[in-house]
């Protein structure tokens, strides 16, 4: 594989903040140093422009960069890269499984706090996650022990219900029905439909469904909200559907819709923003399932490509 090198130098100077200022930006895109002159990046277009970006600042610093695309290293083979690149995250994620385990023995104290504590983990996970590049296995399990935690600060023991399975080829020619304006949670149960079930479905929006439509997240729908989980959430599940990418968009969709604090994704901020827009600007019902498909297909590509 094909790897993005930046080699730098700097002006001696009584200050050590712009070398320090430089380390901390290189740790935060997630690079590893073979040695201390290099800094190494899998070859990736935003790598590229971040470490290009990082070069012209060295460069206006009065130092000087150069950034090159490396197919291998003498002596260095890639599967021992990944390692190391999954060792330094591994190594980021233990910090913060030691302070989460600290939290889990605090549990008992005043539950505003510790939320507010659980809640920067989360976001330092997160953060984290973004320049995993290779998916240290650390990343999975302090994942799930973070979710834990926030259901043990929730207000309530979770319930879970058993969720009708469905087959895909049932509703190959299924027409569909959910309410006018279509938001999250709809517009991402439109998207699983013409991405899973049948690009070219009929999908109406109104307040009442014909004898012979599936109606989803609406009253008395087939696929609507089942316990903690959103429309979505139930669909995924009722169809069975198991792609990796599907995960972490489930829970964007989830923490948009309930703002019940139970996940934390950087993206939700962005794409609620995004939504409320579309709304804001009045597109027609036709309109917001185009945009909204358009949208969770690139997240959907996005999380399947980390995966």
């Amino acid at each position: 594989m094909s790897w993005i090198v930046l080699s730098y130098s700097l002006p001696s100077s009584p200050r050590s903040s712009p070398r320090v200022a430089l380390w901390r930006r290189l740790r935060r895109l997630g690079a590893v140093s073979p040695t201390g002159s290099i800094h190494v990046l899998p070859e990736q277009e935003e790598c590229m422009e971040a470490l290009q970006w990082l070069a012209q600042e060295i460069r206006q610093a009065q130092g000087e960069a150069l950034v090159m695309r490396v197919e291998q290293f003498e002596g260095l083979s890639d599967h021992q890269m990944i390692e190391r690149f999954q060792q330094a995250r591994s190594e980021e994620y233990n910090e913060i499984e030691d302070q989460l385990t600290a939290l889990e023995q605090s549990l008992s104290n005043d539950p505003t706090q510790l939320q507010e504590t659980l809640d920067k983990l989360r976001r330092r996970h997160n953060d984290i996650k973004r320049v995993d590049y290779f998916n240290a296995p650390a990343g999975e399990r302090l994942a799930a022990r973070l979710a834990a935690a926030q259901q043990s600060l929730a207000a309530g023991p979770a319930l879970t219900l058993e969720i009708p399975a469905a087959v895909v080829a049932e509703y190959r020619q299924a027409r569909w029905v959910t309410r006018p304006r279509p938001h999250v949670d709809r517009l991402a149960c439109a998207w699983l439909i013409r991405r899973f079930i049948n690009p070219n479905a009929v999908i109406r929006y109104a307040l009442q469904p014909e004898p012979d439509e599936i109606a989803f997240d609406m009253s008395n729908a087939h696929f609507g909200h089942q316990g903690q989980f959103c429309a979505f959430e139930t669909m995924i599940r009722a169809f069975q559907l198991n792609e990796p990418g599907l995960h972490p968009l489930a829970e964007i969709v989830h923490e948009i819709d309930l703002r019940d604090g139970q996940y934390a994704h950087p993206e939700v901020v962005g794409v609620d923003a995004i939504l409320k827009g579309w709304l804001v600007a009045n597109l027609s019902d036709a309109e917001l399932e185009v945009h909204g498909i358009a949208l969770f297909e690139g997240l959907y590509a996005m999380f399947s490509h980390r995966s």
